[in-house]
């Protein structure tokens, strides 16, 4: 099985990269392969709506740091976005990431009866950490969910973490560990 992980937090060691890492440690455990992207750490611009993804070629015409991670979908058996809420929305090195999935739509993905370009069937892990309880921020995972539903994701799992804003909260919260290793070994099978 592969595993394609963005971590989507500018601290190295935020609260949603480990989560991620407990997730990405598990799978590897039970006999995947895991490939990490620090989303920070890359040098990528966001979608330009060039649309050359839609009439010259089958993937973004961009060739810089995000093009690996574009790729690694592709052929990933399961996604891991890992992001800190920032402004009541995912990071905007994960929005980068996204827009730019723009390219694995197809041309006539609007009237298409299949849209995207990617092998259907993927599972995604959407790891959401933030300040605040439960009771705020609840809308973004069903958003992005959409999207990678339509992109043909079939198996969507969120892991959240709420009040947990400081940085490394999250490593004394058991309940989300074991949420988050519980999550890999269904994934992984096991």
């Amino acid at each position: 099985m592969q595993v394609v992980c963005l971590l989507a937090s500018p601290r190295v060691n935020g609260n949603s990269a480990t989560i991620a890492h407990w997730f990405c440690d598990e799978m590897t455990q039970h006999g995947a392969t895991v490939r990490k992207f620090m989303l920070n750490k890359l040098k990528y611009r966001g979608c330009q709506a060039c649309m050359t993804c839609k009439t010259k070629l089958d993937h973004c015409v961009l060739k810089d740091d995000l093009t690996a991670a574009l790729d690694a979908v592709r052929t990933a058996d399961v996604l891991a976005l890992a992001t800190p809420v920032y402004y009541g929305d995912i990071s905007s090195q994960l929005k980068g990431f996204v827009d730019r999935t723009y390219s694995y739509l197809a041309p006539d993905f609007f009237t298409a009866e299949t849209p995207c370009r990617l092998e259907p069937g993927k599972k995604l892990v959407f790891i959401q950490t933030q300040g605040m309880d439960e009771t705020q921020y609840d809308d973004i995972f069903p958003r992005y969910r959409a999207f990678f539903k339509f992109y043909g994701f079939r198996d969507c799992r969120l892991i959240r973490a709420c009040e947990v804003g400081g940085p490394g909260e999250v490593g004394m919260r058991k309940d989300i560990e074991d949420q988050t290793r519980e999550t890999a070994r269904a994934l992984s099978g096991k």
